[in-house]
């Protein structure tokens, strides 16, 4: 209940600093929260803006997944294997500091306009986080529980299940809530550029027409989707990783 009244306190912080910021700038530069808020849900019942919603939401939730897939699998892989480390670890640091964003032209040139390069680019900017984080978390466990467990007689199928995937998992998927935020930014940047569905174009489109109420309904509704995000991350932690929350209560 407290946790709710904090959330509710910052909520209505956040609004009465957007009406100051409204008033002292003007309602042309910065809408009014109410005004907004009462075309946003005019904009819910049209068929156009749960298009470009739908869209954004497919794109993001299909990306994180594939980077998921593909990333925490290899974070183990990197992390338990010395040879696979000494492998392909320095290609992931030599890349990973690139900003992916400056290979949507080439993604656009190789896979064409349609929904394929913008997912593979969130993907891929969402993977390298989990994938460094989750390397690091199956690097730092402690050896004595991967050797205890061997001499135990369990399996090298049993040992993933049983210890490296628990030891791994809790800040695998604290990576993936705070690569939920960089994967919007990107979203935005890869929508506002050669198509029309999404909130990216519904921001920018609505930017270069003048119409500011639009172009902040497109921004809450892209805000929205970073929430719901963040908190589906949230809720997989405490369905996955039920062993965390029981730890941190008995501190």
């Amino acid at each position: 209940m407290r946790a709710f009244l904090r959330y509710c306190l910052a909520l209505l912080t956040l609004f009465l600093l957007w009406q100051l910021g409204s008033l002292a700038l003007g309602e042309f530069l910065l809408p009014r929260p109410l005004a907004v808020l009462g075309f946003f849900g005019e904009s819910l019942r049209t068929a156009t803006f749960w298009e470009h919603a739908g869209a954004s939401t497919w794109r993001i939730v299909t990306a994180m997944s594939m980077a998921w897939v593909v990333a925490f699998p290899l974070g183990l892989l990197l992390g338990h294997v010395r040879r696979a480390d000494n492998a392909l670890s320095p290609l992931v640091f030599l890349t990973y500091p690139l900003p992916k964003i400056v290979l949507l032209p080439i993604f656009l040139t190789l896979f064409g306009l349609g929904d394929l390069p913008r997912v593979l680019l969130i993907a891929l900017t969402t993977g390298y986080q989990i994938l460094v984080v989750t390397r690091a978390s199956a690097k730092g466990l402690d050896r004595k529980y991967i050797d205890a467990f061997r001499s135990l007689g369990g399996s090298h199928a049993q040992m993933l299940r049983h210890v490296l995937i628990p030891s791994a998992l809790p800040d695998a998927i604290t990576a993936l809530k705070v690569a939920s935020g960089t994967a919007v930014a990107v979203l935005f940047m890869a929508e506002s550029f050669a198509t029309r569905r999404g909130l990216g174009f519904l921001i920018m489109d609505a930017w270069g027409r003048g119409d500011q109420l639009e172009m902040f309904t497109g921004i809450l509704a892209m805000s929205v989707l970073g929430v719901l995000l963040y908190e589906l991350c949230n809720g997989l932690e405490r369905c996955c990783c039920r062993w965390k929350s029981l730890t941190s209560g008995k501190r």
